[in-house]
């Protein structure tokens, strides 16, 4: 633990950007640097996770490194079991590599588990028992906190939350399996449902066309985004089915976890009360609890996307 200065650094390892920061007793981010992922041999995206770390540890009194990173985590937090966006990381011990080479202790986490902490800490998840994180942005993640503690779980896969399966037989998922939330409910999951939409009916997809290359290929979450801000009902109706799809889920969790505050982050809720009020209104219908029970309060993550840095970096430090 650092108790002499309270500052520890954060990493953020994403398929395409490794952002670091130092992050003070506050979660307040006092310095930062970022850089590209390498695409190839995992030994590079190591060298360049530990030369941020250097850069920002001989500008900052520091001891302590947290690493938050997607995919399947090994119970010990030394290895990155599985991510199929950063494979060439699989297997590798980031946590022994990282130590080695920048002299500092690591602490290596799930990044939706490091979201939810961030959150939890600092954000919308603040004095909330239990808080229930889901991460929606291309994928959906997640995290859990009981009594103040983040739950990892018997096997350190605790909170894989869009990997409940909600629909037998459905869609095939990246983790191999079928039906998974994330399929239904997600980013891609929202592109898809406003692609298949503008291709069966063309002429209802001019607004958000004109707001990418005007191809249905270039539809991003930005645009399907900004077009439902201004009432587009194809817009409208993908955030009004991924937000069931994420009541139904949430809903199964509550049924079993109880949590007093369910934080919804990711990119996709950028949209807010768009995404926000379909998930309520789901999320009442579908539970079990809603006539004798009050229903968990379902809010917007405050951090944006720094929530995982900042979280990990206060792991780090109090670990």
């Amino acid at each position: 633990m650092n108790s002499a200065n309270d500052l520890s650094i954060g990493i953020d390892i994403g398929g395409t950007k490794i952002l670091g920061g130092v992050v003070d007793s506050n979660g307040s981010i006092i310095d930062s640097e970022r850089r590209d992922t390498p695409t190839e041999d995992g030994r590079k995206t190591i060298a360049e996770i530990a030369a941020v770390v250097k850069n920002l540890a001989s500008r900052h009194p520091v001891t302590e490194v947290g690493v938050s990173i997607a995919g399947f985590m090994s119970k010990d937090r030394k290895r990155m079991e599985t991510n199929p966006n950063i494979s060439n990381l699989e297997g590798i011990e980031i946590h022994g590599e990282l130590e080695r080479a920048t002299g500092l202790s690591v602490h290596l986490e799930n990044d939706g588990n490091s979201a939810a902490w961030g959150e939890f800490k600092f954000g919308a998840g603040k004095n909330s028992n239990p808080m229930l994180m889901v991460t929606v942005g291309t994928g959906i993640g997640g995290g859990l906190i009981i009594d103040s503690k983040l739950l990892i779980g018997a096997f350190g896969t605790a909170g894989e939350v869009g990997h409940v399966a909600v629909k037998h037989g459905g869609e095939i998922c990246g983790c191999g399996m079928r039906g998974c939330l994330e399929q239904y409910a997600s980013g891609n999951a929202l592109r898809r449902y406003v692609r298949g939409a503008i291709e069966s009916t063309p002429a209802r997809g001019a607004s958000i066309l004109a707001k990418g290359d005007g191809t249905v290929a270039g539809i991003e979450g930005a645009h399907i985004t900004g077009a439902a801000r201004e009432g587009d009902s194809i817009a409208l109706a993908a955030f009004s089915e991924i937000g069931e799809w994420l009541g139904i889920g949430i809903a199964g969790f509550a049924a079993v976890l109880d949590p007093e505050r369910v934080v919804i982050g990711g990119g996709v809720i950028d949209a807010g009360e768009i995404l926000l009020d379909p998930i309520k209104s789901s999320l009442l219908r579908h539970s079990p609890m809603r006539s004798s029970h009050p229903m968990p309060e379902v809010v917007a993550a405050k951090l944006g996307n720094t929530a995982g840095l900042v979280g990990v970096a206060d792991l780090a430090r109090i670990t």
